[in-house]
C-alpha cells in the first residue's frame, strides 16, 4: 500500500522504528515496521492476510459477558483449535453482531516480539485492512498496491494477490466497489474511484474498530510466555463453567437461527431441490460422506482466505483461470507467469502450514487442491 497523500498507505521511503517509544502510524512490511503516518496515534498496521475477521452475534449486555462467550460462538467457524489461535473482540457491526479478529498465537508473538524490537510495544495492532475508509453494507473499498489487493467491507475486510480477487468478488455476490491505487481488474468494472483522505484516515485509528493486542497479548501486560498461556486456558475454563451454569437461551438461540441459515444457504446452493427438513443437522449429516468418521465441512472463504495468504508472496506470477469449491474440496487452476512456479507454490504453502495437492498440467495450468481440516 501506498502513502495517503498518493492515495495509498505505505511510504515508498519507508523509515524503520527504532528502539525507544515511537508514535506514528506504522505498517509492519517485511518483518520490519516502516512509517505511514509520523503524527497519527501509535499504531502498527498488520497483515490482514495472517487475519481472519468474522461477523459474530454476541447478543450479551456487557463486554466482559461477550468475551467470555466468544469462543464458544466462535469455534465451529476456524479450522484451528482454539489453543492455537488469539480471538480480539472489535466494534459493533449491526444489532449485537461484533466484528472478531482470528490470528494463530504463534503469529500474534512474532509480531508482539517485533512492535517491543522497534519501539512499538505501546501501539494498537489494527489489521491494515481496517485503515481503508469504512463502508457501507453491500460494498467493499479495494486499494491495489504492486500486486496485492487490500478490501474493506461492512464486516471487516481481508487482503489477498489480486489474481485471487475477482473469484473472491464473485463469491460476495459482487459488492459494489469503492476503488483506490492501482488499476483494478477488468472483469469487476465499473467501480467508483476513491480518495484516501490522511486525517480521516488517523481519526479512524485513533479508536480503531479492532484492536488485537487483548488478553494475554494486551499491551503493557505482565509475566512471561507461561504466564500468559497459563491465564489463557483458565479464563477460557471459567468462561466455560459460566456459560455452562447461566446458559444464556437469548445468545444460543440467536447464533443456532443464523447457522442454520448459512447451512440452508449452503446447501441450497451445492445441491439444489434438497428437501432439509425440521432436522437440518440430521439431513446434512446424512448428506456427508462416510470414511471411518463423517467428513466436516468447511466454508470456503476461510480455505480462500488461508491459500490466498499463503500465496502473497508469488501471486504476482500468477493468473487466476477457474475456481471450484464442492463439499470439503477447493480447486483453483492457475496460469503461471514463468517457469518453476509449481515448486514456488508448493514451499509457500507447506511453509504457511496449508495441506494442499499442487500438480501441473501439460499444458502448463497449475492446479491447488485443498481439502478441509
Amino acid at each position: 500500500m501506498r502513502s495517503v497523500d498518493e492515495n495509498m498507505m505505505t511510504s515508498d521511503k519507508a523509515v524503520s522504528a527504532v528502539p525507544g517509544r515511537a508514535d506514528g502510524v506504522w505498517s509492519l512490511a517485511g518483518g520490519v515496521p516502516s512509517i505511514v503516518e509520523p503524527e497519527g496515534p501509535a499504531t502498527l498496521l498488520v497483515p490482514a492476510e495472517s487475519v481472519r475477521m468474522l461477523a459474530v452475534d454476541l447478543p450479551l449486555a456487557s463486554p466482559a459477558k461477550r468475551r467470555e462467550a466468544l469462543p464458544f460462538a466462535i469455534e465451529d467457524r476456524i479450522a484451528d483449535p482454539l489453543d492455537k489461535v488469539h480471538l480480539a473482540l472489535g466494534e459493533s457491526v449491526g444489532d449485537k453482531r461484533y466484528l472478531v479478529g482470528v490470528v494463530r498465537r504463534e503469529v500474534m508473538e512474532r509480531w508482539v516480539a517485533i512492535a517491543h524490537e522497534h519501539g512499538l510495544g505501546h501501539a494498537a495492532m489494527v489489521p491494515d485492512a481496517l485503515a481503508l475508509p469504512p463502508v457501507s453494507p453491500g460494498e467493499w473499498w479495494i486499494d491495489i498496491d504492486d500486486g496485492r489487493a487490500v478490501v474493506r467491507t461492512d464486516e471487516g475486510g481481508f487482503a489477498c494477490p489480486v489474481g485471487l480477487l475477482g473469484a473472491a468478488w464473485e463469491a460476495a455476490r459482487r459488492p459494489a466497489i469503492v476503488h483506490s491505487g492501482e488499476p483494478i481488474p477488468e472483469a469487476m468494472q465499473p467501480v467508483r474511484q476513491g480518495t484516501i483522505d490522511r486525517e480521516a484516515m488517523v481519526a479512524q485509528l485513533a479508536r480503531p474498530a479492532l484492536d488485537l493486542r487483548q488478553g494475554a497479548f494486551a499491551r503493557g501486560g505482565a509475566g512471561g510466555r507461561f504466564w500468559r498461556r497459563a491465564a489463557l486456558i483458565l479464563a477460557i475454563g471459567v468462561a466455560a463453567h459460566v456459560v455452562i451454569a447461566l446458559g444464556d437461551t437469548l445468545m444460543l438461540h440467536v447464533i443456532a437461527d443464523r447457522r442454520e441459515a448459512e447451512t440452508r444457504a449452503l446447501v441450497a446452493q451445492m445441491a439444489p431441490g434438497t428437501a432439509l427438513g425440521d432436522d437440518v443437522a440430521g439431513a446434512v449429516a446424512d448428506m456427508l460422506p462416510v470414511t471411518g468418521t463423517r467428513a466436516v465441512p468447511q466454508s470456503f472463504l476461510p480455505m480462500l482466505s488461508r491459500i490466498s495468504g499463503a500465496l502473497a508472496p508469488v501471486g504476482g506470477g500468477l493468473t487466476m483461470q477457474a475456481m471450484a469449491f464442492q463439499a470439503d474440496i477447493l480447486t483453483m487452476d492457475f496460469a503461471p507467469a514463468e517457469a518453476g512456479m509449481a515448486a514456488r507454490i508448493e514451499t509457500a504453502l507447506r511453509s504457511a502450514g496449508v495441506s494442499a495437492n499442487v500438480a501441473q498440467a501439460a499444458d502448463g495450468t497449475i492446479r491447488i487442491t485443498a481439502r478441509a481440516a
